[in-house]
């Protein structure tokens, strides 16, 4: 096993113990990159200001550089630093900390749903944007265009792609920006998100759009991982099924969470915990290995609903930590409640992990007979 491979494995997280066990910050001499495993190292690597999202010398990855899918990406804040993300950053975090609950479990409630695996993936994967999409003041039927395109974008940010997908992410993006420009135009939107986005929003209508656009994609990713590790773990262990939702999926979030790792970038030659790193060098950082580091959390192999002192580096952490977090956390609550009234039958169903190299998302197939 390897880092990278270790995201989509059975069960990576003795192997991540032992990667702790040989210290914070190591080099993987066949990978050729810096891993951050343990709960100190993984902090440092994020706060770090020399610690980039994107490489100096590329910010959009070339193979999608000259279509619109790049030109989405190069504004998205996600994947930028210092003004670039500060400032969008700062128009979404209140407006989305501000999100009425019960209007999310309502809009959840009024998708149709069936708990057959393709009714499962649409649960996951088109149902999560759909109500982001409804949020921000598309009607339903707009809202299901948002989510499929939205599943055709976000392709581009895997590397994974085919040149098929990443041709038809250029056509997604196209799409929503017009769909965006339109809802933008709009003078009798109701959405109070939007609104408060755009209040604070500093920067030109394509900043926006861009970044109206990346909410919707992460989360595509963020919830139908939160949603399925949920069901996953309701099937390993049937006795949660009587528990609270919303206490099983914070700790899912940590025991188990959809986003393994992320990247880092150095910038500038520097020291983080200790260790040297010249400029230049990538620094895979396992979120999911310092989330079982015992440094951060007691007994943490153990998964405990009600865990005292809870900490959690899987929505990141300082100036990149996610902020849909919430919105995350209640959609994904209100989608497994919904697809526990309507009875869902999971021994019924195969599964798999999703083909990622930082992803743990699985996806459900039907029982061939």
């Amino acid at each position: 096993m390897d880092p990278i491979i270790a995201a989509t494995h059975a069960d990576p997280y003795p192997y991540y113990a032992k990667l702790r066990s040989m210290g914070g910050l190591t080099f993987d001499p066949e990978l050729r990159l810096w891993v951050a495993s343990s709960a100190r190292a993984v902090c440092a690597v994020l706060a770090h200001p020399d610690c980039r999202v994107r490489p100096a010398l590329e910010p959009v990855p070339k193979a999608i550089a000259r279509g619109m899918a790049g030109k989405v990406f190069g504004h998205l804040m996600r994947m930028n630093d210092g003004e670039r993300q500060r400032c969008p950053r700062s128009a979404f975090e209140l407006p989305l900390g501000l999100i009425d609950q019960n209007e999310v479990r309502a809009r959840v409630n009024a998708r149709l749903l069936s708990t057959d695996a393709d009714g499962l993936y649409k649960a996951m994967f088109r149902g999560p944007v759909s109500v982001v999409a409804a949020l921000l003041g598309f009607s339903p039927a707009q809202s299901r265009t948002i989510s499929a395109l939205t599943a055709d974008f976000a392709a581009c940010l895997s590397p994974l792609s085919t040149d098929v997908q990443l041709a038809a992410a250029h056509v997604a993006a196209e799409q929503l920006r017009g769909q965006f420009i339109e809802l933008l135009a709009e003078p009798a939107v109701n959405s109070s998100l939007l609104a408060g986005i755009r209040q604070r929003f500093e920067g030109d209508e394509e900043n926006l759009i861009a970044n109206l656009i990346g909410l919707c994609s992460q989360t595509f990713e963020a919830c139908a991982g939160l949603i399925g590790n949920a069901l996953l773990a309701l099937h390993r262990q049937p006795e949660l099924r009587g528990e609270s939702v919303e206490a099983l999926l914070s700790e899912l979030q940590r025991f188990d969470p959809s986003v393994q790792n992320t990247r880092r970038f150095v910038a500038a030659s520097c020291e983080i915990d200790g260790v040297r790193v010249e400029a230049g060098a990538v620094i895979l950082v396992l979120l999911a290995s310092a989330d079982r580091d015992p440094a951060l959390n007691d007994n943490p192999d153990q998964f405990l609903l009600d865990r005292p002192n809870r900490r959690s580096l899987s929505f990141g952490s300082g100036r990149h930590q996610c902020p849909g977090q919430a919105l995350a956390m209640s959609i994904a609550s209100a989608t497994v409640k919904e697809i526990l009234t309507h009875g869902i039958e999971l021994e019924h169903l195969n599964w798999h992990y999703r083909p990622s190299l930082n992803g743990r998302i699985p996806l459900f197939t039907e029982v061939k007979n």
